[in-house]
Formats: structure tokens, C-alpha cells, sequence
């Protein structure tokens, strides 16, 4: 049974630890250098002082994945769009956790009058392209080349669902 809450500084050490899998495995990030807990609760700091909100999904007693929301530009004219970031713990990848935190965080954004999400994506990457459509996401940009990681170019792709009407 999976649970999905509002992240909390004391899942620090859980976001660090499942984000770092994608930091030292992956082109998912293009961050090269494993972050610590302090670092994680840092930003969800800056997170919730942006009134947005970060939710973790909890299975077997520990945080196995997360999922929040940033401000898509820092100009007053964007406060209606955000830019949204998932991640899950290997380990639980193809259970459906990942559109299930989506999903609520989603919700939340509705409540709070959020009209458009934007996910970036760096590429290739089928697995996240299919989430991101499975919940009505279309890609709206395509950026060639725009980081360089474990010695080769890497692009990323944008995104888009309009959340209110």
C-alpha cells in the first residue's frame, strides 16, 4: 500500500538518496555532482517559499518517490505556470507511483489556480515521455544539445497540460 503527503524536511535523507541514483546513473539530471540531505532540505525550502507544493509517495515505511512544483519564470506575468519534477526510487518504477503523485500534484496546483505545467525531460528518455502523455502532457519544444553529460550532448524536450481553463 502506497501513501501520498506533503513532503516534510525529515524526508531529506529519502529525496537525496533517490535522486542521486539519477544524478551518478543517468542524463535524467543534469546535475553531476550527488547532492546530501541538507542540500534536499534546502530545496524544499525554497519550494514551499514559493507556496507550491512537494509530495512524497511512501511504500514498505520509507518515501520511494516524489514529485513538486517550481515557478516556471520569476517575472509576475508567469505566476499562473510552473514547472513540474518527478522522481521515484528505481526499486518502484512501473507500479504506476509516478502517475499516481503526478496526479495529486496536479490537484494541488488546480487548488491553487496554477493554469499550465511545464515537465522538462532530458532525452532520450521513452520512460518519462510516456508518463508525461499518459496524463495529457504534449510537447510543446525541443532544445538541441543544451547539456553535456557523461562525454556527450544531451537534449531536452518540453512538456506542456494547461491544469484550469
Amino acid at each position: 500500500m502506497t501513501t501520498i503527503r506533503p513532503c516534510q524536511a525529515e524526508d531529506a535523507a529519502y529525496l537525496a538518496s533517490i535522486y542521486n541514483h539519477y544524478v551518478t546513473n543517468t542524463i535524467v539530471t543534469f546535475e553531476e555532482t550527488p547532492v546530501d540531505a541538507q542540500e534536499m532540505r534546502a530545496r524544499l525550502s525554497q519550494v514551499a517559499a514559493s507556496s507550491l507544493p512537494w509530495l512524497v509517495t511512501e511504500a514498505d515505511e520509507r518515501v520511494v518517490g516524489y514529485a513538486y512544483a517550481t515557478p516556471w519564470k520569476p517575472r509576475s506575468a508567469y505566476r499562473f505556470a510552473v514547472e513540474v519534477t518527478i522522481y521515484l526510487d528505481p526499486e518502484y518504477i512501473g507500479q504506476g507511483l509516478g502517475i499516481d503523485l503526478y496526479r495529486a500534484l496536479f490537484s494541488h496546483l488546480r487548488q491553487d489556480n496554477i493554469h499550465t505545467a511545464f515537465g522538462g525531460i532530458a532525452l532520450p528518455n521513452p520512460a518519462s515521455v510516456a508518463l508525461h502523455e499518459k496524463l495529457g502532457m504534449i510537447k510543446v519544444a525541443h532544445l538541441e544539445e543544451v547539456g553535456y553529460k557523461f562525454n556527450r550532448w544531451v537534449d531536452v524536450g518540453y512538456w506542456q497540460t494547461k491544469l484550469t481553463t
